[in-house]
């Protein structure tokens, strides 16, 4: 057996993402001791993309059974307590409950692009970008629309602000979640008074009984109480009753949020890009924007600093449907291929094919992209009859696919807006495979792309970071400090700068990538349920 830290050093982060719920416990250096993982999938129900609550927490159970499972095996005792945790989730959405903790409506997930006529109303209001997931933009479209819920709202949160009310009694957001609930101010680390003020206005005029301030959780900043562990939160997250309450809690966070924690991407000019399922690109400012962008977020640092964030509902979900089919054709020609190594042999051809991709254009949309103006989507492959179609451009044109939208977002940020960043840190499923998703991004973007060895830990890992720091911050040490000098002072990384050659072959791909556009608006358009 392997000797056992000290449970009381050791801290558990939890993140609910979008296809995975996953726990990650690291000890006191900071690095993963044992992990659990549950897979789940969204439900297209009522017209709304959701998860059902009981799922949530058959999820998070399920991980946390077998991060104790895994903890038994290891040391030969079992897991009681841990010293703090976190829960991060999918970013934003829309989870409202009445005062006896009902839930009014379906859990509105950031997948959801049905609150356009809102959000360019907000957008316009606040001379603020609005996005369409947001929580503010779902609750001012539920009353547009006249919901009948609304009047017994007493709560609004997010699914990484419901965990953590139901583990501790307290109903807070980290910052950087909370900047997707509402617009917030980096000088007072609170929600903007100016614009709650005007929403309150719209919510007289609707004749609703309450006011933003008694229904949203109060905003917290990495390092502050967020409550403890109680015993009933003990025995959501083990039904067992192995794991005992009074673990400290730090603020929930977005996966936005542990993204830029997991990356060390927390201080000025540092960005990191997050590409899975989504993607999106983080960049740490160094002064406002000029102008307000509709594809552009305003959001925050888990510390409240002002972060422009790039973010594209579509990432790798078309390529997983080729790598699948793939590996299909390989099984009934009898070559049985693990998945690792499918994913592997297909991101390897992606290097050898041509910059252009061979004149093939693939859009990879499962749903809208408000980057792109599309309020649906339909994964569509086109190419013109010289095109070469080949494995290899196949493979390729895949990964270009998703990151086209992240490309047309991160234009406006380096050629309009002189945003300078020295280096994006990359992580999530696209960056696995070493070298080839970074190589061909860091050419896409025009911008050094580096993996650090902990990449492949993500959301759960630096949600666990947010809680040591929680744990263990001495006395005005900021999380930027903690994070350089206590976790990633030894941390390993590659970098790929970009590559002339590359970058011309992906600038020809994207002018016809553009040009595109309207073919796939047309094919949401005939292509129908």
């Amino acid at each position: 057996m392997n000797p056992m830290p000290e449970q009381s050093k050791t801290t558990l982060g939890i993140e609910l993402g979008s296809t995975r719920i996953k726990a990650v416990l690291i000890g006191p250096d900071h690095t993963p001791l044992i992990s659990g993982a549950h897979d789940w999938e969204n439900h297209w129900e009522n017209n709304y993309w959701t998860y059902p609550l009981s799922e949530v927490w058959q999820g998070i159970q399920n991980a946390v059974a077998e991060l104790l499972q895994n903890w038994q095996q290891t040391y030969g005792q079992p897991l009681t307590h841990v010293g703090a945790f976190g829960v991060s989730a999918m970013m934003h959405g829309y989870l409202p409950f009445d005062k006896n903790g009902n839930q009014l409506a379906e859990f509105r997930t950031w997948r959801n692009t049905c609150t356009a006529q809102a959000a360019e109303k907000l957008t316009e209001r606040f001379a603020f970008n609005i996005p369409q997931r947001w929580s503010i933009a779902h609750l001012y479209q539920a009353m547009l629309n006249g919901e009948e819920h609304l009047p017994q709202i007493a709560q609004l949160t997010t699914l990484a602000g419901y965990v953590h009310y139901k583990l501790t009694g307290c109903n807070v957001m980290g910052i950087g979640e909370a900047s997707g609930m509402f617009p917030i101010d980096s000088n007072s680390k609170n929600y903007n008074a100016k614009m709650m003020a005007s929403f309150n206005q719209l919510l007289q005029e609707h004749h609703l009984p309450y006011t933003l301030e008694q229904i949203l959780p109060t905003v917290l900043c990495a390092g502050e109480d967020a409550g403890r562990l109680t015993e009933e939160g003990a025995k959501l997250l083990d039904p067992s009753g192995t794991l005992q309450a009074g673990a400290l809690a730090c603020p929930p966070e977005g996966d936005a949020g542990t993204g830029m924690v997991a990356t060390n991407s927390v201080g000025v000019r540092t960005g990191n890009v997050s590409a899975g399922t989504s993607v999106f690109a983080m960049i740490v400012l160094e002064k406002e924007l000029s102008q307000v962008y509709p594809e552009i977020d305003m959001v925050t640092t888990p510390t409240g600093c002002p972060v422009a964030m790039v973010h594209c509902n579509t990432c790798t979900s078309d390529l997983d449907a080729w790598v699948r089919l793939l590996g299909e054709m390989a099984q009934a020609a009898g070559a049985e291929l693990h998945k690792n190594k499918l994913y592997q042999l297909f991101y390897q051809k992606a290097l050898e094919g041509e910059a252009d991709c061979g004149g093939l254009v693939n859009f990879n949309y499962y749903s809208g992209e408000p980057v792109t103006g599309l309020e649906d989507g339909r994964p569509m492959l086109l190419r013109h009859p010289n095109a070469r179609l080949n494995l290899a451009n196949l493979a390729r044109v895949q990964l270009y696919s998703a990151m086209a939208t992240l490309k047309l977002g991160m234009d406006m940020l380096v050629k309009e807006e002189d945003v300078r960043v020295d280096c994006m840190m990359g992580h999530g499923g696209m960056f696995k495979v070493p070298m080839v998703g970074q190589k061909l991004m860091a050419s896409a973007l025009e911008i050094p792309v580096a993996v650090q060895k902990t990449a492949g830990e993500g959301g759960p890992w630096g949600m666990a970071l947010l809680a040591a720091y929680r744990m263990n911050k001495k006395e005005g040490q900021t999380l930027e400090q903690y994070l350089v000098s206590e976790v990633f002072a030894t941390s390993e990384c590659t970098t790929c700068h970009p590559e002339k050659e590359e970058s011309k072959g992906f600038e020809a791909f994207i002018r016809r990538y553009t040009a595109c556009i309207p073919v796939e608006q047309a094919a949401v358009q005939a292509l129908q349920e």
